[in-house]
């Protein structure tokens, strides 16, 4: 049963990734879930570099919606502080609800264009 879950998982993550890369202009903004933090990289796949990146650990937060909230808005600030302004975002085979879509929210608001 767990063999399942994780193989659908990582075919629905290679389905997304085969639509979305990120340049030096509009890198790919990249977020991973586990049960202890959510972290949030911003891409670049011409290089295969990470231009940005932020998670709760270091925004001092714990991994649910309202940490998720402050993440978008740290990742926002750090994003502009490198002169980003726009992602294309890649939620890497997670459902876009709870924690995700708080975290692409608040990014939103925090100045980020998708």
């Amino acid at each position: 049963m767990f063999m399942k879950k994780l193989q659908n998982r990582v075919a629905r993550k290679r389905r997304i990734r085969a639509k979305i890369s990120g340049t030096p202009e509009c890198p790919r903004m990249t977020v991973f879930r586990s049960h202890t933090q959510l972290t949030v990289q911003l891409i670049d796949d011409t290089t295969g570099k990470t231009i940005v990146s932020a998670s709760t650990k270091e925004a001092k937060t714990k991994p649910n919606v309202e940490g998720a909230k402050k993440l978008g808005v740290l990742v926002a600030k750090k994003a502009k502080d490198a002169k980003i302004s726009t992602v294309v975002f890649d939620r890497n085979a997670y459902t876009y609800h709870g924690c995700i879509k708080e975290l692409a929210d608040a990014a939103r608001e925090g100045g980020l264009k998708f």
